[in-house]
């Protein structure tokens, strides 16, 4: 797992050609705005989260968020613990993410 700052997390998955963003938080949040095309898998879901999760690609590169950081690097440590070998975490999270927003 890396920690990434908001550039470098941008600017390192805008060149990634085998990044997958994946957004861990609560329904609610989403409902507030997501980052787009990230794929929502809420890491509250206990056993169903590791259940989800360990059945993604693990050759692809996992651009990791959630509101603030601290259950993202969570979500990374998970996966890096099922065999994902390339995660990255948004330090500062979705709080402080300045780029492009989505609704649903």
């Amino acid at each position: 797992m890396a920690d990434l700052t908001q550039d470098e997390w941008a600017e390192q998955l805008e060149q990634d050609g085998n990044a997958v963003i994946l957004d861990v938080r609560t329904d609610d949040e989403v409902d507030q705005g997501y980052i787009p095309n990230a794929k929502h898998i809420d890491i509250y879901l206990g056993d169903e989260f590791i259940a989800q999760v360990d059945a993604l690609d693990k050759t692809k590169n996992y651009y990791v968020y959630c509101r603030s950081g601290k259950r993202s690097a969570q979500a990374c440590s998970i996966m890096n613990q099922l065999g994902f070998e390339n995660t990255y975490n948004l330090l500062g999270g979705f709080i402080d993410w300045t780029g492009d927003i989505a609704e649903r």
